[in-house]
């Protein structure tokens, strides 16, 4: 077996695309959610929140022809990309090429833009604004796609489109491709382009914000007073490398890759269950030949609805005890669907490696009905840890857990 370390990472959010300006907006309880005037036409659609990627432009060196087969899923993730292999030494590098670089990389769905017009031509008999490249946008494997041919990457390609766990299926398969020595390196990552049809599938279920007139107060995550989570935006991806392989070329190392856990509920698409919630993190622990006590902090989903956050807790309290550190970045960011798993991946590192563990944000008081944990709130922890957990859950049963090691 291979070992697998980190040796990029970059991503895209609306409270920037560095880690200082993130983090000095965490430290600032600042988040990225405001109110959506725009999406004030959809009468039937109750929340107004989001977190928008307001900022976000093209980079300038980028050609029209690049460009026709990305909308805006596929430019966030590509350039996540180009940034993340920046990070690693490997951007130009035309050694990535000759099939040793894979792409392991997915979102929710494609650019909805596209969807709309296959949709116009259905209900109006009409192609217009249909091209040669619009389903290349709208496909399920744009960003995978997008990414492997806009570095000419010819290893292999794992497109992971399961909703909340895209992002962190693109990190886990990765690292599993490497691991058993299938290829050296992988780009592996998730994104996701902001639509209020988005924000109305949860809608639907009663599970967005109605905090329409106080943005920076929503969402809350395992707090008593959440009335349910927002939708967000943005890309992160990560550079893994075969460990013997980046020694040699004398890279950086961010983290280690230890374990990689992930199973389905198979029960219900879209009530979580805590006993297969509990079996992906062991799964994860088993891979990592670790004990439950060798963690240090887990990255909580935490989307602030109220079957998935007390799901997500109990599970957690069961396998490691009430003294248990946890807070969830989506209180700053908003749900951003298939880049949450590598968006919090990348957080998860960085703090592990700064010894300083984000809050979650508008976390007042612990809902009773929660698992009982170390909920960090109101401010930055200091902490000192070898391990961390990242786990994510997504519509579907689907369950993922990510283990990290600090580099020493």
């Amino acid at each position: 077996m291979k070992r697998v370390v980190v040796t990029g990472m970059a991503g895209i959010t609306s409270i920037g695309s560095d880690w200082d300006t993130i983090a000095g907006n965490f430290a600032a309880n600042r988040s990225g959610i405001r109110r959506m005037d725009e999406w004030d036409r959809f009468s039937e659609l109750n929340t107004r929140l989001a977190g928008p990627v307001d900022d976000f432009q093209v980079p300038a060196h980028w050609t029209r022809k690049q460009l026709r087969s990305m909308g805006r899923v596929s430019r966030m993730a590509v350039a996540a990309a180009e940034q993340a292999l920046a990070d690693a030494g490997l951007l130009g590098d035309e050694s990535i090429k000759d099939g040793r670089m894979g792409v392991s990389c997915g979102s929710s769905t494609g650019s909805t833009d596209e969807i709309k017009a296959f949709g116009n031509m259905l209900l109006n008999s009409v192609a217009e604004g249909l091209n040669a490249n619009s389903y290349v946008r709208m496909m399920p494997h744009t960003t995978a796609a997008n990414i492997s041919i806009f570095f000419g990457l010819t290893g292999r390609m794992i497109p992971t489109s399961s909703a909340c766990t895209s992002g962190s299926h693109g990190i886990g398969y990765a690292y599993e491709a490497i691991k058993f020595g299938r290829l050296p390196l992988m780009l592996a990552g998730g994104a996701e382009e902001l639509c209020p049809t988005e924000a109305m599938v949860f809608d639907a279920l009663y599970a967005t914000s109605l905090k329409n007139d106080a943005p920076q107060t929503s969402p809350r995550p395992y707090d008593k007073s959440r009335d349910g989570l927002v939708i967000g935006e943005g890309a992160g991806m990560l550079v893994l490398e075969e460990l013997e392989h980046a020694l040699a070329r004398g890279a950086r190392i961010h983290a280690e890759i230890v374990g990689f856990g992930s199973n389905a509920d198979g029960q219900h698409a879209t009530r979580p269950e805590l006993t297969t919630m509990r079996r992906a993190m062991e799964l994860a622990l088993e891979d990592a030949g670790l004990a439950p006590s060798a963690i240090g902090y887990v990255n909580g989903h935490g989307t602030a609805t109220e079957q998935g956050d007390i799901a997500e807790t109990l599970a957690t309290s069961s396998l490691f005890g009430e003294h248990m550190p946890i807070s969830s970045q989506k209180s700053f960011l908003g749900h951003t669907l298939g880049a949450c798993g590598a968006l919090e991946s990348w957080f998860s590192i960085e703090m592990m490696n700064r010894d300083r563990y984000v809050h979650t944000f508008n976390l007042d008081e612990v809902d009773p009905e929660c698992g009982k944990l170390d909920y960090l709130r109101h401010e930055f922890r200091s902490m000192s840890n070898e391990y961390v957990m990242n786990n994510n859950f997504a519509f579907g049963g689907v369950n993922t857990s990510l283990i990290f090691r600090r580099w020493r």
